[in-house]
């Protein structure tokens, strides 16, 4: 009896101990798992955003790469023939001068007729390929298409002005392929012409 007693008292002193109503206290480690676990979350979606930013900004760089390479491609195309068409332009200027020279002559021979259409014919073929002769005559000079071989004192032209084309320059699509040979109108100087009249 005494020992049932003993363990009832047992009992009840562990129903009374003040450990019963503490709540179980959590465990520390779990605590921190949860927290790197977001952390480790946090770091792989700041990952898979730069590895984005990365892919995207790959994605531009080819495309503009794409792009200029196209560009390169149809410039090649365009400007391929240059070289030909140079060694062209003196064939013309041969042709314009035995044209200029028979019309001297004014016999309109059959030799005459015959370079006329040659000279004709190339210039359609020019055209056909985009290579345009630079406008030069009675233009104000323009060094980028211009080439001024000498000076012209005058008072008919305004200065700087186009007064002779000795050689036409071209162009191919918007490119100089040679400048035009010019004499450049500069404004008579009074002095000179006193004198010449003394």
């Amino acid at each position: 009896m005494v020992l049932k007693e003993k363990k009832k008292t047992q009992k009840t002193n562990q129903d009374d101990s003040p450990q019963k109503d503490v709540p179980e206290a959590k465990d520390p480690l779990a605590s921190d798992t949860g927290t790197k676990k977001k952390d480790e979350l946090q770091e792989l979606k700041d990952q898979a955003a730069a590895e984005k930013d990365r892919v995207l900004r790959l994605s531009a760089e080819f495309e503009n790469y794409k792009k200029r390479t196209q560009r390169e491609i149809n410039d090649f195309k365009k400007f391929a023939n240059e070289t030909i068409f140079r060694q062209l332009l003196s064939v013309v200027d041969n042709l314009e001068r035995a044209i200029s020279a028979a019309e001297e002559n004014s016999e309109e021979s059959a030799l005459f007729e015959g370079v006329k259409l040659t000279h004709k014919e190339i210039i359609k073929l020019f055209e056909s390929f985009n290579v345009k002769p630079v406008n030069a005559e009675n233009e104000p000079f323009d060094p980028n298409f211009h080439q001024a071989v000498t000076q012209e004192e005058t008072d008919e032209f305004p200065e700087n002005t186009v007064t002779t084309v000795l050689q036409k320059g071209y162009q191919l699509h918007d490119r100089l392929i040679r400048p035009a040979m010019v004499v450049v109108s500069k404004k008579a100087n009074k002095e000179t012409e006193k004198n010449t009249e003394n």
